[in-house]
């Protein structure tokens, strides 16, 4: 689908026209001779190209704070604690855009939520560009935390809702890809240009999401639930090709619908009723074993981790870290749907069980003053199989399920509830780090460990396969499997 005739149609969402008009463009369309299959991947592909410049912003943010350390110090005179209570800020602000990211997404559609997320994210950058002390640093900080917090829920959602069920694995994971594409570039970056400049580089991924917005269609599922069918008919056309048959998929969705009008809008509390309660399990277990496996203390604080081990300097082995994330992640968003979610995010925790035992062997084997030239070897060794377990499918996989898993009607709260503890456990994680590496440095990862081998077995026993089924045979599958337990 062309941007001349996306142009019309958001003419049509803003009912600028007729019915007239709108039949007339139709038959036009009906005239015109298209490629279906080419026209609805390139649309479909766009558009995710689009939604993921928002996960870019996020890992630009995420990666922002590790390589300006010294020099913001250094040109503003912060304390070792003001700069820390920077850093945590965005995590802060991320709770908050995770909180009210649901119910945003749900009020105002999928695109509105992206937009005003880039405005939050480019108030921070502007901010942090300007900051002359650590207060203007930390509002800098908070506005950009609150923009990617209702990033890392929309984001997801929006892709799962307008990819065909072939695509939908490995396009959603396209999410995780642009997290790490953002936070390696942004921490490259930083190594060779100023703080403030890096600052304003942030501001691109966001001019290019509120750029690329004017030309893709909202949501089809968002459009259909709050009523606007034409649209959302229109935005399905766009999205699968012009002389597509999309009755079958249209009558799918609107039949669900039919289902969720009979039921209340959610609440969080709702979330707790024996319907919900299995989707639940499954989406917060997800998130919480996804931070309890130790990735943001490790990725946060990787440099001083191989200083530990023995290394004179944690940068070539950070550089490394950053680096390989890049690849292995999109390997995991080609093999999402071919392998499947349940097999791969599996086979990924199992992976950072074998990274996180070798670092706690190689600082065990340090404690004990045993092989020490081998220390070093296993600790970068362990940390770069470690990041690249996570990256194949445990980074990118619990967002896809999570994005597949919650009806319609409870989606925008069971969303919120969802990111919201997974960035509970970034701050709790990454907060506590540097205590339980003083604690013990192989008991740290021996701990990691043991959470690695309790996610295989919680995503054997609870986690359902969602490899090419729609959205509405997720929700039956999983209803079917809770009625069974009720």
């Amino acid at each position: 689908m062309g941007i001349k005739e996306w142009k019309d149609s958001e003419r049509l969402e803003s009912n600028y026209l007729s019915d007239s008009e709108s039949a007339l463009m139709k038959e036009e369309w009906r005239n015109e001779e298209y490629d279906d299959e080419d026209g609805s991947i390139t649309m479909v592909l766009f558009s995710t190209c689009v939604a993921v410049c928002g996960s870019f912003i996020f890992g630009t943010c995420v990666g922002y704070s590790a390589p300006t350390q010294s020099a913001i110090r250094g040109d503003l005179n912060l304390s070792l604690a003001q700069y820390s209570t920077f850093g945590s800020t965005l995590t802060i602000g991320a709770m908050l855009g995770a909180i009210s990211s649901g119910p945003i997404a749900d009020f105002i559609g999928r695109k509105w939520a992206m937009r005003m997320s880039a405005g939050f994210c480019m108030a921070g950058w502007l901010a942090l560009y300007f900051a002359t002390g650590a207060m203007t640093l930390d509002i800098g900080r908070l506005f950009g935390g609150y923009g990617i917090g209702v990033l890392s829920y929309v984001v997801p959602i929006f892709i799962a809702e307008i990819a065909p069920k072939e695509l939908r694995g490995g396009l959603t994971t396209l999410n995780q890809l642009m997290i790490v594409t953002g936070s390696s570039i942004t921490f490259l970056m930083g190594s060779i240009i100023s703080w403030r400049v890096l600052a304003l580089a942030g501001l691109v991924p966001c001019i290019a999401l509120l750029s690329g917005l004017f030309f893709v269609p909202e949501s089809p599922r968002w459009l259909a639930k709050v009523g606007r069918q034409k649209q959302f008919k229109l935005a399905l056309r766009v999205l699968r090709g012009q002389n597509a048959d999309i009755s079958r998929e249209s009558a799918e969705i609107e039949d669900y619908l039919v289902i969720l009008k009979t039921q209340p809008k959610g609440g969080v509390l709702d979330l707790f009723q024996s319907k919900y309660i299995r989707s639940v399990i499954i989406g917060v277990g997800l998130m919480v074993f996804q931070q309890c496996v130790g990735i943001n203390g490790i990725g946060f604080y990787v440099s001083q981790t191989f200083v530990e081990a023995g290394l004179s300097s944690g940068k070539l082995g950070t550089i490394a870290y950053a680096i390989v994330q890049v690849p292995i992640t999109l390997v995991g968003a080609v093999l999402m749907d071919k392998s499947g979610r349940k097999p791969l995010v599996m086979i990924s925790a199992m992976g950072t069980f074998v990274g996180c035992f070798l670092v706690a062997t190689g600082f065990l084997l340090k404690s004990y003053g045993v092989l020490l030239d081998w220390v070093p070897i296993l600790a970068v060794g362990g940390v770069l199989t470690y990041i690249s377990a996570f990256s194949i499918g445990f980074g990118g996989v619990p967002w896809v399920i999570m994005s597949e898993i919650f009806p319609l009607n409870v989606k925008g709260a069971a969303g919120s509830l969802v990111v919201l503890v997974n960035w509970s456990g970034a701050w709790l994680v990454s907060y506590t780090y540097n205590f339980m590496m003083k604690w013990s440095t192989f008991g740290t990862y021996y701990i990691y460990a043991a959470f690695c081998i309790l996610t295989v077995l919680f995503v054997a026993k609870f986690v359902p396969e969602t490899k090419g089924k729609t959205l509405e045979e997720i929700q039956d599958s999983i209803n079917a499997k809770t009625d069974a337990i009720y």
